[in-house]
């Protein structure tokens, strides 16, 4: 069949059960590759069209007041489906509904076989950043005319499908093989179009130089960068000459490069610190370029002076921004070359070996599984890294990561093939040939805690988004435990009959277990008991003591000393007998293992799986006894969060120490000759005291540098507070929420949306959602974290793709969401962000500090609650084009005593404290 019909609905909603109606259809015809047929009508769903509908497709109720009603074209568009493939971006949508009209209209639905190119664009193009038809479009290069029309829709999807058959019969023998296997487990019919380029394939020397092949299964050929050490060795101030001032290097290679002075001073400052073996802390204020400014010192010192640089980041997205585009830059502007590798932990890459081993068994393998599977055989043939990262996998595919990870690959012996084809063995032999690494903090701590034992070896580093850096070492030394991740790992080890690992080992082995069921079984139902308890106590003990996490999970602290509660007891005799379930388990495992080597039944891989088996079973007993049975109130804080209205079972355990700055004194600041750490908020009030106490960094050897934003604030920014909102306090935080929401309404007319609001309170966002969504104007797209779906990524997307929108955000949206420009033209911050004084880590922190007979709220609570607010503020003003402006809802940043830590950390800006309606006033008129 060499017929594609491509259809596209509009219609009055989501659903044809709920009697939404259809009223355009655009249809496109395919054949040989070429549209040769389209068609477009309106038809009248004989009912209003929603405004929210007419807003988002253009289509009004006089559009379609004279147009026919789907019973006149039904024929018509039957007849354009005989005999082909029906094609929609998004099947079930559009055939649904068609469908639904078809049968009311006493037709036969159709039945032609179906190509969804939602589902066929994620498998042939995995890298993909968004799946819906428009960013689908941008990132294809396909012009989208006319969005969320018919025929435009229809259009484009059709020029996306020829692209996917396009992409298709660029695929090697191996990966087609293997798509075909999975075909039947997925939606679209695309058997037909694989078999064809199977059968192409099967009588034709074609073969791609790029793409290599091993025990069946493709992947990409990796190159391996070769690098020219310089003849000459200039002196550093003559090599900065040569960037910044001789030929205006910087000018011509960027077109919109702004004069920086600050880059070359911290430039000098971070030579000056690896020079004279010092650590250093320097604050770059938003507009520095302090990427560029600290890439330069670092290849000069890792190339001249053969000195490897580690450069550590907290957010993959400056990972990708550093590599993508600041290091080719420098490669650009400096006269000589360097190697620069990306080095993440072993759970970021896959393994090829156990993706081998699950490709060929598909006997577990749902809807999930298969378009994973598939989606990975593609991006084999594409990644150069193997890391997950790069793939936009579906959510239940992530679990299926977990079983073909690195992480699950134990250590290759030099005679191992596989060995030669590890993505993250490639990753350490990159990094180890490498003048810089880029890594991320999770790794530099794993490194620290392991004698250094995971990065190859350095003395110098750079630590990028360093206020970070404190919080990554609380959870790196610290741990967690809950119910999902332990029932996940019981049942993919499964019992011996259920088709799962430990089946699956055994498989036609005359291996008695003796026990291991009944004793398998018990161990799962402990483990259930254990956690309901959990949540039961936890919601028990809510009623006297109320904290609330910001994504809405009730807290609650047990190494508090309250521990004397009947209940805990009880909770302490489970998890003991847990443990002695576990160890069971364990002993079993073992005996299981040494009767199969003795009958040679185990290769080494399967040795490996079953060594790492009992590592994840004996993590689980110690991190039991850490949780419940040690008492080591002084050094960690413990606690437990629950979904108030979540599953019975879903609680989460944490421990975490109370301060780590002895651990990085002792571990990276003395073990290392030179660490900077560089943020674009590391000071309060001017000062780096806060954070040279925290991170432990010793005074002797330390040297301090704050970069001004080159930034002109004073034009490009207006402070607005208001002096007439309802004190929060008590019972007035519905006032207070009525209050905000009136303002963001205000301003949203002033700024036609744009706008980003940030919280401290999950609660208080949802509430303030719900109220807006009530009273706020149609032509507003409201997107809210947390209740909109998506990915804080996804999120942003959206929120830019609309003209007028309002962004409402908790926890993350605090920092490292960039929206340059006009999109974003104003920033609300509805309350300081000081964490809540009853919030477990803090109240433990606090205790230490009052003991010590030092003051909680200014020695902890106020420096972080400024490093966050200063963190919300620079969300506005990303370069010198920029302006906007900044609402604060909380007039403490103006009354309080301790009010001006925050107007003083942040740039000079003017600052309006007044009434509401005066504000308005302010804000209508400079804008």
């Amino acid at each position: 069949m060499n017929r594609y019909v491509v259809i596209d609905l509009e219609t009055t909603g989501h659903s044809p059960s709920t009697s939404d109606k259809i009223i355009e259809a655009g249809i496109v015809v395919i054949e040989d590759d070429q549209i040769i047929e389209e068609f477009a009508t309106f038809l009248n769903p004989n009912k209003p069209i929603p405004s929210f509908i007419s807003n988002l497709t253009g289509i009004t109720d006089d559009d379609v007041k004279d147009a026919p009603d789907f019973s006149e074209k039904a024929d018509e568009i039957i007849a354009l489906f005989k005999d082909s493939y029906l094609i929609a971006h998004n099947v079930p949508f559009d055939l649904g509904f068609l469908n639904a009209e078809l049968i009311n209209h006493n037709r036969k639905p159709l039945k032609n076989p179906v190509i969804d190119t939602v589902e066929l664009s994620r498998i042939l193009f995995p890298k993909a950043h968004s799946y819906k038809l428009g960013q689908l479009a941008e990132y294809m290069e396909i012009q989208h005319v006319d969005p969320h029309r018919a025929l435009s829709d229809a259009y484009v999807t059709a020029l996306l499908f020829i692209s996917l058959k396009q992409k298709l019969q660029s695929l090697p023998i191996e990966t087609i093989d293997h798509l075909l296997r999975l075909e039947k487990n997925l939606k679209s019919d695309i058997h037909e179009l694989l078999f064809a380029r199977s059968e192409a394939l099967a009588f034709s020397t074609e073969e791609r130089q790029d793409i290599t092949s091993y025990n069946g299964l493709a992947f990409k050929k990796i190159h391996v960068e070769q690098i020219e050490k310089p003849i000459s060795k200039p002196s550093f101030g003559d090599f900065l000459d040569s960037i910044y001032e001789l030929d205006g290097s910087m000018d011509n290679l960027m077109d919109h490069y702004e004069k920086r002075t600050g880059q070359r001073s911290m430039s000098e400052e971070i030579y000056d610190a690896f020079q004279g073996k010092k650590h250093a802390l320097i604050e770059a204020e938003t507009g520095t370029g302090k990427s560029l400014a600290y890439l330069i010192p670092a290849a000069y010192e890792a190339v001249i002076k053969k000195k490897r640089i580690v450069v550590s980041t907290y957010t993959t997205q400056l990972q990708s921004q550093l590599l993508d585009s600041e290091i080719p830059l420098v490669k650009r502007l400096i006269p000589f070359n360097f190697k620069t590798a990306l080095l993440k932990g072993r759970q970021h890459y896959i393994s090829l070996e156990k993706f081998e081993k699950e490709l060929m068994d598909d006997t577990n393998d749902n809807y999930d599984i298969a378009l994973t599977k598939a989606m990975i055989l593609v991006w084999l043939t594409e990644t150069d890294h193997g890391d997950f990262e790069e793939i936009q996998l579906p959510t239940k595919g992530y679990l299926f990561n977990k079983r073909i990870s690195a992480e699950t690959e134990g250590v290759y012996d030099q005679t191992s093939l596989w060995s030669t084809k590890s993505f993250y063995q490639k990753a350490r032999k990159n990094a180890q040939q490498a003048d810089i690494i880029i890594t991320n903090h999770a790794l530099l701590c794993t490194d620290m805690s392991n004698d250094y034992q995971f990065i190859p070896s350095y003395q110098k580093a750079i630590i990028d988004e360093a206020h970070h850096i404190e919080e990554t070492v609380s959870k790196h030394y610290g741990l967690k435990l809950d119910y999902t991740n332990f029932q996940y790992t019981l049942n993919n080890i499964g019992a011996t009959n259920d088709g799962n690992w430990l089946a699956r080992t055994i498989g036609n082995h005359s291996i008695h277990i003796p026990e291991w069921d009944e004793t398998f079984s018990l161990t799962k139902y402990e483990i259930d008991d254990l956690f309901r308890m959990l949540f039961q106590f936890v919601t028990e003990q809510n009623r006297h003591q109320k904290a609330v996490s910001d994504v809405g999970r009730i807290q609650y602290r047990f190494d508090s000393g309250k521990e004397e509660l009947k209940d805990w007891q009880t909770i302490k005799e489970m998890a003991t007998r847990l443990t002695f379930y576990l160890r069971d388990l364990i002993h079993l495992l073992t005996y299981t293992e040494q009767q199969l080597v003795q009958s040679e039944a185990l290769d080494k891989s399967q040795q490996d799986e079953f060594v790492l088996t009992i590592q994840s079973l004996q993590s689980f007993i110690d991190r039991i006894e850490h949780l419940f049975l040690v008492d080591d109130l002084s050094q960690h804080v413990k606690w437990i969060e629950i979904e108030a209205n979540g599953a019975k079972n879903a609680a989460y355990l944490y421990s975490e120490p109370i301060e780590v700055s002895s651990l990085l004194s002792n571990d990276l600041f003395k073990e290392k000759d030179s660490i900077v750490l560089t943020s674009a908020t590391l000071t309060m009030k001017q000062s780096f005291s806060f954070i040279k106490k925290r991170l432990g960094i010793p005074e002797d050897r330390l040297l301090t540098n704050k970069i001004e934003s080159p930034f002109s604030y004073q034009n490009q920014v207006q402070f607005l507070v208001p002096n007439d909102f309802p004190d929060v306090k008590g019972k007035n935080v519905d006032d207070f929420i009525y209050s905000t929401c009136e303002a963001i309404l205000s301003l949203a007319e002033i700024t036609k949306g744009r706008m980003l609001v940030l919280f401290t309170s999950y609660d208080m966002l949802k509430r303030s959602y719900y109220l807006l969504k009530e009273t706020l104007d149609t032509q507003y797209m409201l997107i809210a974290q947390g209740i909109s779906s998506g990915s804080r990524s996804r999120l942003k997307k959206n929120f830019i793709n609309f003209d007028k929108a309002i962004l409402l955000g908790t926890s993350s949206f605090w920092e490292g969401v960039d929206i340059p420009g006009e999109d974003l033209s104003c920033l609300i911050i509805v309350r300081l962000p000081f964490q809540p004084p009853n919030h477990p880590v803090y109240e433990a922190k606090a205790s230490a500090l009052k003991e010590q007979g030092k003051n909680a709220f200014f020695e902890l609570s106020l420096p972080n609650a400024v490093i966050r607010f200063k963190q919300g503020f620079g969300r506005l003003i990303r370069s010198s084009n920029d302006r906007g402006i900044v609402f604060v809802c909380d007039a403490r940043i103006m009354k309080a005593r301790y009010s001006n830590y925050f107007t003083e950390s942040i740039p000079n800006v003017p600052i309006s404290f007044s009434s509401t309606p005066e504000l308005m006033d302010k804000a209508k008129n400079w804008f």
